[in-house]
């Protein structure tokens, strides 16, 4: 199977998800980064809910995020953010791309 997906197909899947990690106020401490690279390296394909404060705070803790965890950004609509990095051997049982694409 192709690994290459579009964006349309990525948050196709996305739409079933449900969030796996919330970052609220206190922000990206350390057990927020190690859930989220977990969540990363099992599911490829996650759903994050940002709960902090305002739109430029949400901005800000999202591109440090970004940066930090290497992953792409699919989509944002309000606190909810669609993350994606491939994983080099992903577990066809946990990957969110392997297990809805085929």
């Amino acid at each position: 199977m192709s690994r290459k997906t579009n964006t349309r197909q990525l948050r196709a899947i996305g739409h079933k998800l449900n969030p796996v990690v919330t970052i609220a106020g206190n922000g990206l401490s350390e057990s927020v980064q190690l859930e989220l690279e977990r969540a990363l390296n099992d599911h490829e394909l996650i759903k994050i809910k940002l709960a902090v404060g305002d739109r430029d705070a949400r901005d800000a803790v999202l591109a440090q995020l970004l940066e930090d965890s290497k992953a792409e950004l699919v989509q944002r609509v309000g606190n909810t953010a669609l993350l994606l990095r491939h994983s080099d051997q992903p577990d066809p049982k946990k990957s969110n791309l392997l297990r809805m694409l085929g």
